[in-house]
């Protein structure tokens, strides 16, 4: 790690899978991370998905069962103990007409610069949505968006109907990157990442891993609207990557001005794979902290 002069990790949760803000502090010292953005996931009781629950900080469960995700408040007990070490993110739930000025008000009272995590059983183009996004980019507040597809082909070639999905498709995110031009979008989760391989439309697994084929639709994407990045962060950015490695290279070099280490979990998986490939060291500083720093001042 000696070529790395710091390590940011921009996609990042508090008081969720068994650790405390202190237990992630001793994380991010063992991986010699500089600072993290913390994130929220709002999550209405419509949306509950029970899957998640232990992973989630269970002081927070409702009564009814269901529970209300990563609130705003355990990232303000985080970064108040420990203000050098992370910057604070803030995504109300669209649904909510006062979405637009509660992310204001978060950025001016508590000091928050990131909208993030963005995952809601909402479609990125939603209207209620494109306020939000139109919000952010007025206080330069770079979007952390999950996209879980809503359908997927089965191993039949059947069109099968996943409930978990998150945003919509990536014509749903082409359409918001399109009418909110001066907003960025950081892309994120499995179904952003296979879209990096042209078979994304026919491959039936949650986390695609066979090798990449051409006519992926990031390439386009990103060639297209200058306003999108992505973070590398969770299962799906390094499966995405270690599908093939010598890919993994050129889609890296390549995007290298708009691309960011997140981890979303705890270790140094992805890491330990990035140190397996001959990467330029301006494209690693990139990566790993220069384009963070770039979109969000450091705390």
């Amino acid at each position: 790690m000696s070529e790395i002069p710091r390590i940011i990790d921009s996609h990042q949760h508090v008081f969720w899978l068994g650790r405390d803000d202190a237990g992630l502090i001793a994380d991010m010292d063992a991986h010699r991370i500089a600072y993290a953005w913390l994130l929220t996931w709002e999550i209405l009781p419509a949306e509950d998905n029970p899957a998640y629950q232990r992973s989630l900080n269970p002081e927070h469960k409702r009564a009814d069962g269901t529970h209300p995700g990563i609130p705003l408040s355990d990232l303000i007990k985080a970064r108040d103990r420990y203000p050098k070490r992370f910057v604070l993110g803030c995504c109300p739930h669209p649904a909510h007409p006062s979405a637009p000025l509660e992310l204001e008000q978060a950025y001016r009272i508590h000091g928050a610069r990131v909208c993030g995590e963005w995952k809601f059983r909402m479609l990125f183009d939603d209207p209620r949505s494109l306020q939000l996004f139109h919000k952010a980019g007025e206080l330069k507040m770079p979007v952390v968006l999950h996209l879980d597809v809503p359908y997927r082909r089965n191993e039949t070639g059947a069109i099968t109907y996943d409930p978990a999905w998150y945003g919509g498709t990536v014509e749903n995110l082409e359409r918001a990157l399109q009418a909110c031009p001066a907003t960025i979008f950081i892309g994120h989760a499995p179904g952003f990442w296979r879209e990096i391989s042209g078979d994304a439309g026919s491959d039936p697994a949650p986390y695609p891993a066979g090798k990449i084929t051409t006519g992926g639709r990031l390439f386009r994407l990103f060639d297209t609207y200058r306003n999108l990045y992505a973070d590398l962060s969770a299962g799906s950015g390094r499966t995405a990557l270690k599908r093939d490695p010598k890919h993994a290279v050129e889609f890296l070099t390549r995007y290298h001005d708009r691309l960011l280490f997140g981890r979303d979990c705890f270790g140094q998986e992805t890491h330990d794979f990035l140190k397996t490939l001959k990467l330029p060291k301006r494209v690693r500083e990139n990566i790993y902290y220069r384009n963070a720093e770039r979109l969000v001042a450091k705390p």
